[in-house]
C-alpha cells in the first residue's frame, strides 16, 4: 500500500473540520449490515449522521433503523433518522463513511462527489484490498482513510441489523501516519460505544483482515458452510489454517508479519462467533454480486506479481469464479 513521506504531507488535511468540529456532518454510503450498524452507533452516540439508502429506504423512512445487539438493542426512530435515496439531497459532509460492497466501487463518483467539501475526509470500511486505491485515484489520496471492521452482524430484514459478536474497529491513514483527524474519528467511535484504535500501518490492518476473509468468506461461499461448520472437524481446521498460511506468505513479502500464535488466536475468535454466515455467503444465497476480486482476486494478483506460490488460494479463487459465472448464467 502506498505511503507518502513528503515534508508537510497532509498538513492541509491535518487540521481539517473533522478534527476541530465538535459535531461534524457524517454521511454513510451503503447502510447495510456494516454501514447501518456503525452509522447507527454514531447516531445513537449523538453525532449528526445522514444515511444514503437504496432497497431499505422505504422501510427505514417509515419505521426507523433497528439494531439488535449483544451490547444492547436500540432503534433510531424514523422521525430522528436522516435518510435519503439520492446523494444530491444530502448535506455536504465533513466525513463520508463508505460501506458499499466492493462490487459497487464504480459508483464512487456519482455517490460521493456530491457530498464533498474541500476538506471532506473519506473512510472506507469495505471488505478486501484496493478500495483505498480506487478512492484515491478518483478523489485524492489525502482525503482517504481505511477502517477495518471486525464484526459479526447481518441485515435480517429491511431496516433491521442483528449484531452477534465482536464489533471493534481499527483506523489508519492511506498516505501517511495518523493525523489529528484519525484520532478524532477513533474518539468518536469510542464515545459511541465502539471499541476503536488507530494503527500506524494501514496495510498491516488490511492484510490482517484478509487473512481471515480469504478462508472464511471464500470457503463459506463455495461450500455454503458457517464458520462453526468450517471449524467443526480437524480437516476443516487444517484447510482454513493452510489458506491463512498461504495468505501470510504473501503479506510477509510485503514486510508484514504477525506473532507465532496469530492463526490460533484468530481461530479462537472465530469459534466465539458460533454459526456465523459471512457476508459473501449471504450474498450468494440472495443472488447478489460477490466480492471475489477484492477479497481473493487481488491477493492472488499480488502473489503472482511477487512470485509467491499460493496454490490453495488460486484454487479457491477459480472455484469462486466458476460459482459466480454459474450464478450469473442462471439469473440472466
Amino acid at each position: 500500500m502506498r505511503r507518502d513521506n513528503r515534508p508537510g504531507f497532509c498538513e492541509s488535511f491535518a487540521g481539517m473540520s473533522l478534527s476541530d468540529n465538535p459535531r461534524p456532518v457524517i454521511a454513510v454510503i451503503g447502510a447495510g449490515a456494516v454501514g447501518g450498524y456503525y452509522g447507527a452507533k454514531l447516531a445513537h452516540g449523538g453525532f449528526d449522521v445522514h444515511f444514503l439508502l437504496r432497497s431499505d429506504y422505504a422501510a427505514i423512512h417509515e419505521k426507523g433503523l433497528e439494531i439488535q445487539s449483544i451490547h444492547g438493542d436500540f432503534t433510531i426512530p424514523a422521525k430522528q433518522l436522516r435518510a435519503y435515496d439520492n446523494p444530491a439531497r444530502m448535506p455536504k459532509a465533513d466525513l463520508v463513511i463508505i460501506a458499499l460492497k466492493a462490487t459497487s466501487n464504480h459508483l464512487f463518483d456519482s455517490l460521493i462527489r456530491p457530498l464533498l467539501k474541500p476538506d471532506t475526509a473519506l473512510l472506507t470500511m469495505q471488505n478486501g484490498l484496493g478500495n483505498e486505491e480506487d478512492l484515491a485515484a478518483l478523489l485524492s489520496g489525502e482525503r482517504v482513510m481505511g477502517g477495518m471492521a471486525f464484526v459479526c452482524n447481518n441485515r435480517v430484514a429491511p431496516g433491521v441489523i442483528r449484531h452477534i459478536s465482536e464489533g471493534w474497529v481499527r483506523l489508519g491513514e492511506f498516505l501517511g501516519p495518523p493525523q489529528p483527524r484519525t484520532d478524532r474519528l477513533a474518539q468518536m467511535f469510542n464515545d459511541s460505544g465502539v471499541e476503536c484504535r488507530v494503527i500506524d500501518n494501514l496495510a498491516h490492518g488490511r492484510w490482517e483482515k484478509i487473512l481471515w476473509n480469504i478462508p472464511f468468506n471464500g470457503l463459506g461461499t463455495v461450500m455454503d458452510l458457517t464458520t462453526e461448520q468450517l471449524l467443526a472437524t480437524t480437516d476443516g481446521v487444517a484447510l482454513v489454517t493452510s489458506l491463512m498460511q498461504e495468505a501470510m506468505s504473501i503479506a510477509e513479502r510485503l514486510d508484514l508479519t504477525w506473532p507465532a500464535d496469530f492463526i490460533e488466536r484468530k481461530l479462537e475468535m472465530t469459534r466465539r462467533m458460533g454459526a456465523y454466515k459471512t457476508s459473501m455467503q449471504i450474498d450468494r444465497e440472495q443472488g447478489r454480486p460477490l466480492e471475489i476480486e477484492a477479497i481473493v482476486g487481488r491477493p492472488v494478483k499480488i502473489a503472482r506479481e511477487l512470485g509467491v506460490s499460493v496454490p490453495r488460494i488460486e484454487t479457491l479463487y477459480r472455484m469462486l469464479m466458476v460459482l459466480d459465472a454459474s450464478s450469473s448464467s442462471r439469473s440472466s
